[in-house]
């Protein structure tokens, strides 16, 4: 197991970056930019060595990290319509 100084879903600014854009990206567009970032994300794992066992665990947590920095967006959306 490789020692990874900054786990994937707590790379806040990368999650917060990820899900913005997702937020405005709608269809295949979207769908490009998810496949080139975790595209990008592999390859930076592999550079440093991690194992593909690891990259797709790191991918799972950072893909969940984005769904919950989603959700998130999404409520904190509905609340603000709904108090207005």
């Amino acid at each position: 197991m490789t020692l990874l100084q900054f786990p994937a879903h707590r790379r806040t600014a990368d999650v917060r970056r990820c899900a913005d854009a997702l937020q405005r990206l709608h269809g295949e567009e979207a769908n490009r930019f998810w496949r080139s970032e975790m595209a990008q994300f592999a390859k930076g794992f592999r550079a440093q060595g991690v194992e593909d066992d690891e990259i797709r665990h790191q991918a799972a947590l950072f893909m969940n990290a984005v769904q919950i920095e989603l959700q998130s967006a999404f409520a904190e959306e509905e609340r603000d319509a709904s108090a207005n």
